[in-house]
């Protein structure tokens, strides 16, 4: 890990410490395989667990989907595509001995449903073992429920250990809700063998909680050979952007929390004093029609599009084409766009929340404003525009953040619990 990147952070029997990986980390994988629980197989998520696999023997991915979203067939939109089996599966390039096994669990979306989603999800993932004879020594179950809460249960039953990654709303939210989550939240925790976060706060959420297992920060990350530095007039003709002006880029689903709509109230300022400056805002999501609407009515469409790109590998060009990537949000876990915006040399205006402020501790590689504010987060933009950047010293810092940079730290677990 170069200078100035954030180390590894891990918390053991309660007490907080910086630290690398555990000790006794002797144990080969090559003879060990490994079960992956996971609610999609795709972008990040993939990209982990296909950089893990080849460690292994053999890896087995179980990859939870509704089927009650296949009825969404028949309507007109594709709004619903992404939640559908082969919108939640993408074999594209995976390794030869990572194998998928889609796991359907019925559900209706509604709070009483989902408490009872862990047990559903677990008898349906043991099925699945026994009619595929699968065999593992080891299982990472991605969200703490219902996978998190599918894997303690697979592993106590086999007697063999059981990582469980807690990565945002499903630590930092979900337990809080109430007394009933909080205890469903904790017992998973409190059963699985090690606690993966990705955040100083996610950890923070953890000890509330009061558990103890030991838990490990270690971020998300993204893949260089997809997001790396590339000639800006080049991209920027290739997706016909202006080559005069200034480009500001937001890549993320059109939700509330995305907090789009400081977006467009920090544009109002910041065209007052840089009429030079464009907003792109790509993504797709229910807030698309009024997010339209609001841009249209305060008079920037001339500044601010909404693009929708047919695939994630369009993204590295938009990286590339943009002048700062900036992202609103208010509240986040560790988004990987972070890492792959920084990936590509590009500087990180966004809000400080979650993760984000373990990853941006330089003013080298971006600058934070708080969270919902507008004014603020315009402040920041017109600095960022204002200052000189090393794209190559970004790029140089976000390889602390590779996916094989990322696989290594979870490996050493995996052998010190094996071990």
């Amino acid at each position: 890990m170069s200078a100035g990147a954030p180390g590894l952070i891990t918390r053991a029997e309660g007490d907080p410490g910086e630290g690398g990986a555990p000790p006794g980390n002797v144990e080969d994988l090559s003879q060990r395989n490994l079960l992956v629980i996971i609610n999609m197989y795709l972008t990040g998520l993939k990209d982990l667990t296909d950089t893990l696999a080849p460690s292994f023997s053999q890896t087995h991915v179980l990859v939870k989907y509704n089927p009650l979203m296949e009825l969404t067939r028949l309507l007109p939109s594709g709004l619903f595509s992404r939640y559908r089996r082969d919108g939640l599966i993408d074999p594209t390039g995976s390794p030869e001995n990572l194998h998928l096994y889609p796991c359907p669990v019925w559900y209706l979306p509604l709070d009483r449903m989902m408490r009872g989603l862990g047990r559903r999800q677990c008898a349906r993932a043991r099925r699945l073992v026994g009619e595929h004879h699968l065999t593992f020594d080891l299982i990472h179950a991605h969200f703490t429920w219902p996978m998190g809460y599918t894997g303690v249960c697979l592993g106590e039953r086999l007697g063999i250990p059981s990582v469980v990654s807690a990565h945002g709303f499903d630590i930092y939210e979900l337990p809080f809700r109430d007394t009933d989550w909080g205890e469903r939240v904790r017992s998973v925790l409190d059963r699985c063998s090690w606690i993966l976060t990705d955040s100083r706060r996610n950890l923070a959420c953890i000890d509330r909680l009061g558990v103890k297992t030991p838990a490990t920060v270690v971020p998300n990350g993204f893949s260089p050979k997809k997001f790396f530095p590339r000639d800006t007039a080049e991209v920027r003709t290739a997706l016909h952007l202006p080559p005069d002006k200034k480009i500001l880029l937001t890549v993320g689903n059109l939700l509330p929390v995305k907090g789009h709509i400081h977006l467009i109230g920090a544009m109002e300022e910041i065209t007052r004093e840089r009429p030079d400056v464009i907003s792109v805002i790509i993504g797709q999501g229910p807030l698309k029609r009024s997010l339209a609407r609001i841009i249209r009515d305060r008079g920037l469409e001339e500044r601010m599009r909404l693009v929708e790109v047919g695939s994630h590998d369009q993204i590295p060009l938009w990286m590339n084409a943009c002048d700062l990537f900036v992202l609103p949000s208010l509240d986040e876990g560790n988004p990987i766009v972070l890492f792959e915006a920084l990936g590509c040399g590009i500087p990180f205006i966004g809000s400080a929340v979650g993760g984000i402020p373990d990853v941006i501790t330089s003013p080298e590689h971006g600058l934070l404003a708080p969270p919902g504010n507008p004014a603020a987060l315009a402040a920041m933009v017109l600095d960022g525009l204002g200052r000189r950047w090393n794209r190559a010293a970004i790029a140089g810092y976000a390889r602390n953040y590779t996916w094989d940079a990322i696989a290594g730290r979870i490996t050493a677990i995996y052998r010190h619990l094996l071990a």
